[in-house]
């Protein structure tokens, strides 16, 4: 399986709620696509992190390139900064092992 861990922040206080107004319908996007097997959302040093396991790098990229998440994805560089990161495994990954290889291999947008 596909494990993608993102991390993204509000670029500033008057961003912040285009910032939830983007995050929050990708996050149900996300939980609903065809492919997903784990979805979750964690706040971790004032970061907002998202993990999520996809049977395939293709369900992966569907879900990337449509909906609401494309939308936020244009919008991104006006509204937030962080990076993504994104790993093949067997087992879904805690939140203590994810946050770690996030932070040892993410590039910053």
């Amino acid at each position: 399986m596909i494990i993608s861990v993102t991390g993204l922040k509000p670029r500033n206080l008057l961003t912040v709620l285009p910032f939830w107004r983007r995050a929050i319908p990708s996050f149900n996007q996300a939980k609903q696509a065809k492919g997903n097997l784990f979805c979750e959302v964690k706040k971790i040093q004032g970061i907002q992190h998202t993990l999520t396991a996809w049977d395939s790098m293709e369900s992966l990229r569907a879900f990337v390139s449509s909906g609401s998440h494309i939308k936020a994805v244009k919008a991104f560089h006006k509204i937030a900064t962080g990076s993504t990161f994104h790993y093949e495994s067997d087992t879904i990954p805690s939140w203590e092992e994810a946050r770690r290889l996030w932070e040892e291999n993410y590039r910053e947008y």
